[in-house]
């Protein structure tokens, strides 16, 4: 048994849900299983939710609400402070967690799936640290005041980083919470829950369910006792989740999928971004709602791109997520393996032009779910593969005539989510970014900002998460007429 399940195991974790501040036996039997993406063995089982656990979930946290969105920021700040320093302390136990449960490579789980998540309780603790709650117009009061009980539904692809950006904002506005993570990544809320509890937040404030999308997390969205609900997912999960909280008109955040375009100018440095652009795209296998997947490059320079991002592709080493050298490792479920399998068939048939790559697993991998990292070149907008979201290791190098021509392309989607422009002339770089449909835009390959909002326009979904915005969604606006 890895050490994660170890420690579950022997706190009593594994079969039980978080409610009200204590570890409470499920209502009902079913049960999931968690699988391990490097051998396709189950690795353990754990207990799905029914509708009375959410009730319960639910209640616990309507009952703290009261009294929790009266404490004082100091005091929730302080909350949070305790919290990212127990994530920190677990993070190497969550890091294989995260290799277990999703595949993720261990040096990516350590450098960049935990580290990231940790980053954003910070965020949260610094925004609550000097939000203006009360702000003065004239002599009317413009408040800002929790909204209330919020469910949480969060994705398997960035397991702990999507439950931090929902969670911290969430407490540090004063909102009590209901989390349901994915059913194929359970474990590494568990171990949040753990952190939660042991930081000392009051009993019911946060409050944990494992289930399906089908029973828990419809039950949460049409609740009536729910006040707002936050998911991370496919376009079809949000509208799912938005017809089932239209009759009791809650608040809906929807952070959907994406195809996001990386657009390379024509005075780019190719060499960096193409070869960036390779592993940008590849980030988390591609499994990644913002990955830039669609590579619009200048025709004259094709052959030269297509060189590149061939020996860029050509540096990714794909094997066993637990060894050390290893880069990427196996996609996160069967389901999602058979989608990326069918989607390199669909280019191929579509007859894009395969520069690396294919179907089938990458050559002395013969079980476990892993992929070849793939490139296809000459790619047509129409193309299924220029539209769909594959959501793994494919990348599409679309070619364009002018710099016109690539903002068209770029914006040639259903979706909206995220957009990268590489370029040396900043004049030209911005105002390509500015014509982008895309709520977040990287301009040559940025460092990350965890304060940035990070959200969608058009089927990408709405709403913003990270930083201020992120809080501000929690929030609801109260005019006092008066006051001062």
């Amino acid at each position: 048994m890895t050490a994660p399940l170890e420690h579950l195991s022997r706190n009593h974790r594994l079969d039980r849900f978080f409610i009200g501040g204590e570890w409470r036996e499920p209502r009902g039997t079913a049960k999931g299983a968690v699988t391990n993406p490097a051998t396709e063995e189950v690795a353990t089982q754990f207990p799905l939710g029914n509708c009375e656990d959410v009730d319960a979930a639910v209640s616990a946290a309507r009952q703290a609400f009261p009294t929790w969105g009266r404490t004082k920021p100091e005091y929730r700040a302080g909350l949070l402070d305790r919290l990212q320093a127990l994530l920190e302390a677990r993070s190497e136990l969550i890091a294989q967690c995260l290799t277990l449960e999703m595949g993720a490579a261990v040096g990516y789980a350590r450098t960049a799936q935990v580290p990231l998540a940790i980053a954003h309780v910070k965020a949260a603790r610094d925004v609550l640290t000097g939000f203006p709650f009360v702000e003065r117009r004239g002599r009317t009061a413009v408040t800002r005041e929790p909204i209330g009980v919020c469910a949480l539904i969060t994705p398997w692809n960035w397991p702990l980083y999507q439950i931090t950006a929902k969670v911290a904002p969430a407490l540090a506005a004063g909102c009590t919470v209901v989390l349901k993570p994915s059913e194929l990544s359970p474990l590494s809320a568990l171990l949040f829950a753990e952190a939660i509890e042991e930081a000392g937040f009051p009993a019911g404030v946060f409050n944990l369910v494992n289930g399906d999308g089908s029973c828990v997390g419809s039950r949460l969205a049409s609740h009536a006792d729910v006040d707002m609900i936050s998911i991370t997912g496919s376009t079809r999960a949000g509208v799912a989740v938005a017809q089932a909280a239209a009759p009791t008109v809650k608040r809906v955040a929807q952070e959907l999928g994406g195809k996001s375009p990386n657009v390379i100018l024509p005075d780019a440095d190719l060499d960096r971004a193409v070869s960036v652009g390779v592993a940008a795209g590849f980030r988390n296998l591609g499994q990644s709602c913002s990955a830039p997947t669609r590579m619009i490059v200048p025709r004259a320079r094709l052959a030269e791109i297509e060189s590149i991002a061939e020996r860029a592709a050509d540096e990714i080493v794909v094997g066993d997520p637990l060894v050390e050298t290893t880069t990427h490792g196996a996609i996160a479920n069967r389901a999602q393996f058979d989608r990326i399998q069918t989607m390199i068939g669909v280019g191929i048939s579509e007859g894009a032009k395969l520069v690396t790559g294919g179907t089938g697993r990458p050559g002395g991998l013969n079980a476990g779910l892993y992929v070849k990292p793939t490139i296809f070149s000459e790619v047509r907008t129409d193309m299924r593969i220029a539209q769909e979201e594959i959501f793994g290791p494919v990348l599409c190098i679309i070619p364009y005539e002018t710099v016109e021509g690539a903002v068209t392309i770029a914006n040639d989607t259903v979706y909206g989510l995220g957009a990268h422009v590489q370029g040396a002339e900043m004049d030209l770089v911005k105002d390509v970014a500015s014509r982008i449909r895309a709520g977040q835009v990287h301009l040559n390959y940025p460092a990350w900002d965890p304060h940035a909002p990070f959200g969608g326009f058009k089927q990408s979904g709405n709403g913003r998460e990270y930083g201020l915005e992120g809080m501000l969604e929690y929030l609801e606006i109260k005019s006092i007429l008066g006051y001062f």
